[in-house]
This record gives C-alpha cells, sequence and structure tokens, in this order.
C-alpha cells in the first residue's frame, strides 16, 4: 500500500470520529472513495447508527464510485439488519478496490464482508492504520468481545493527587480550559458516570455545554440504596436528558418508583462486598447498548473499577498546586499490598491546557 493509502484511510478515520458517542451501539465508522486520485465520496456512521458511513458516501460519489477505492475503518457488514449489508451495497456500486483498516468481530461480520467483497472480484487488502482504528473502536470491540462498554476514568487533581481540600472545596483545582476539555471527552462517549457520593456532594448536571453539541449523553448514577436527593439537577432534568440509575435489589420500592415517576430508567444489579458489583454495572450497560462511558468519581467507583481491571482508559488533569495530605484523595483504598498488584497503564498523550496538564493513559495488556 502506498502514502496515498494512508492519508486517505487517516482521512476515513477522522470522519469516523465523528460519530463517537451518537451512534451506539453501532460503531463509528468512516469512509472515504477515491477515484482517479480525487475524492469522489465521504461518510461516516450517522447519529442512532444509521445510515452507515459506506452508503453515506457511495450516495456522494454516484456514478463516480465505479471503478473506485474505497477507504474503510472497519469490515462492510455482511449481514441483513435494519438495513442491508454495505459490503453488498459497495459490490452493487461497482467499487473495484476496499482498503479496509480493521476487521469485525461481531459474529454476524466476522470476515463476512470481506469474503462478499471478494468473490465479487473485488480487490481487498486489509490492517492500514489498525491501531489507529482498534483505538477508536475500543467501545464497540469491549462490547461486542466482553459484553461491556470501554471505560475511560477521568480524575483532575492537584501535583500530590488531591481532589479537594479537608473541608470539601473543590471548585475550581484544574482551570477553565481543562474543564472545556472534560466537555469535549463527554461528547465523544455514550454516557457520563459516577457513583452516589459525587451525586450528593456536587449536584451535577453531567451535560455537555459550551460546545454546541446537539446531542447529550446519557447520565448514569451508582447508587447502591437509593440515597439520592430528589430535588437535585439530575432529578429535575431526567425527563429532559436521560438518567439511569443502577441500584441494589435491596433498594426501598418507593425510591425506585419515585425515580422512575420523574424519568429515570432504573436498572437492578448484582452486590459483591457491600456495594455495586462493578462488572455486572458494566455488563448492564452493555446489554442496553452502551459502548463508550466517560466515568466521572468519585473515589470509591474510581478505585472499584481499578481494582475490577475495568478501566480502560485514563484521563487525568493535573493543576498546578498541591493541597497536602490532609485534602481529600481522587482514589479511595485500593488493598493493594505489592506495586506488582497495582493496575498498569501506558502512557498515550500528554500536554498543557491553560496552565494544566492533560495526561491520556490506556490500560497495559497483559
Amino acid at each position: 500500500m502506498t502514502q496515498s493509502d494512508t492519508r486517505y484511510m487517516r482521512l476515513a478515520l477522522s470522519l469516523g470520529r465523528r460519530g463517537l458517542g451518537r451512534c451506539a451501539p453501532n460503531p463509528a465508522v468512516g469512509c472515504v472513495i477515491v477515484r482517479d486520485g480525487r475524492i469522489v465520496g465521504r461518510g461516516w456512521t450517522q447519529p442512532g447508527g444509521r445510515p452507515h458511513a459506506e452508503p453515506v458516501a457511495l450516495a456522494q460519489a454516484g456514478d463516480a464510485a465505479r471503478g473506485a477505492t474505497a477507504y474503510v475503518t472497519l469490515e462492510p457488514c455482511a449481514h441483513h439488519g435494519q438495513t442491508p449489508p454495505c459490503a453488498a451495497a459497495l459490490v452493487d456500486a461497482g467499487i473495484a478496490r476496499v482498503v479496509v483498516a480493521l476487521g469485525d468481530p461481531d459474529p454476524r461480520v466476522d470476515g463476512g464482508g470481506v469474503d462478499i467483497l471478494r468473490a465479487a472480484g473485488i480487490a481487498v487488502e486489509t490492517g492500514l492504520c489498525a491501531d489507529e482504528a482498534r483505538a477508536d473502536q475500543l467501545g464497540f470491540l469491549t462490547r461486542v468481545t466482553q459484553g461491556r462498554p470501554m471505560v475511560t476514568l477521568k480524575l483532575a487533581s492537584s501535583f500530590d493527587g488531591r481532589i479537594a481540600t479537608a473541608s470539601g472545596d473543590s471548585q475550581w483545582i484544574t482551570g477553565e480550559g481543562a474543564r472545556r476539555h472534560v466537555h469535549a471527552m463527554r461528547a465523544t462517549h455514550d454516557a457520563v458516570m459516577i457513583g452516589a457520593g459525587t451525586a450528593r456532594a456536587d449536584d451535577p448536571s453531567l451535560t455537555v455545554r459550551g460546545l454546541g453539541v446537539d446531542h447529550q449523553p446519557v447520565r448514569v448514577v451508582l447508587s447502591r440504596h437509593l440515597d439520592l436527593p430528589l430535588d437535585g439537577q439530575l432529578a429535575r432534568t431526567a425527563n429532559d436528558v436521560p438518567v439511569w440509575i443502577c441500584h441494589g435489589r435491596r433498594a426501598a420500592p418507593e425510591l425506585v418508583s419515585a425515580w422512575a415517576g420523574l424519568g429515570a430508567r432504573m436498572i437492578e444489579v448484582d452486590e459483591a462486598e457491600g456495594a455495586l458489583d462493578p462488572a455486572a454495572v458494566l455488563q448492564a450497560l452493555g446489554d442496553r447498548g452502551l459502548t463508550r462511558v466517560y466515568c466521572e468519581g468519585g473515589g470509591s467507583l474510581a478505585a472499584s473499577l481499578l481494582s475490577a481491571g475495568l478501566v480502560d482508559e485514563l484521563v487525568g488533569y493535573t493543576a498546578g498546586l498541591a493541597l497536602g495530605a490532609e485534602g481529600r484523595p481522587s482514589l479511595a483504598a485500593m488493598g493493594l499490598g505489592r506495586l506488582a498488584e497495582a493496575p498498569r497503564f501506558d502512557l498515550v498523550e500528554t500536554r498543557a491546557i491553560d496552565g494544566d496538564i492533560l495526561h491520556r493513559w490506556r490500560q497495559r495488556q497483559r
């Protein structure tokens, strides 16, 4: 494959990212169609997951698709769902060559899309920019292979890892630029998740603000006993922006009914060691179609997810101030006795944001 192939695939990847947070449970795919060195069609998975990237690009290309090359970030689907297979659409359009970044492990596809293309005489090449595509598709892939969404854990803290003073004063440790970046991260995820303690202490709205986006992530709260304020921001806005509450089996029925009456979706999950089982929570969210979850705390929820090996990415915002040992730590106790027991992550990105430091890490594969 050529440098031009790489350039077109990277364009397709950038297009596909436009769908992140907007097309679950479908993958956010990008497609670029090129004929005689000219881009004749571009597409990405549309809000709600349909239409898929390939039909969008083919519609734009029209007759120019015949004899062209299609660059697709994920293997074209091979099954009849609410729409016909994208692989068949590429065949019908007369595409001569397809370059695929990554195979689709969904059992309904899993090589079937490539087989359809090759059976029709189309030249197919795979694996171009596969690592980039895998990072973009992590949520979709995790749900298909593990039954749960990917988890991005966000921690905003002082230089010494504190999230508030001893009295609870925390607004604001990081600056406006970092907070704006948090809103951008929310927009690329299907859901924002917090624990009950954060809901009580901060009364957050958990919405995307100040970016002009026309969609909002689901707001997920974990509350074993439903000890949440019924007059807080989440309760007042549950009919406007979805609120899903994961609770234990022993939660008071009247509280379950009260929250359901406010418009919240109630999800009963198993408990483990006196708390909601984080694996069961994520399984329940995956069963309901979520692929990407952005966890914003608090410390107990973050520690439980890390301890269970359920955090796929860490996003940290570190401010240039120190709060001392009396400040509140960003993580609750994890019960680690040896360094070898600690979850390890590999650095993906680091940069300054208006005087704070953003650092992003991805779970190390063992």
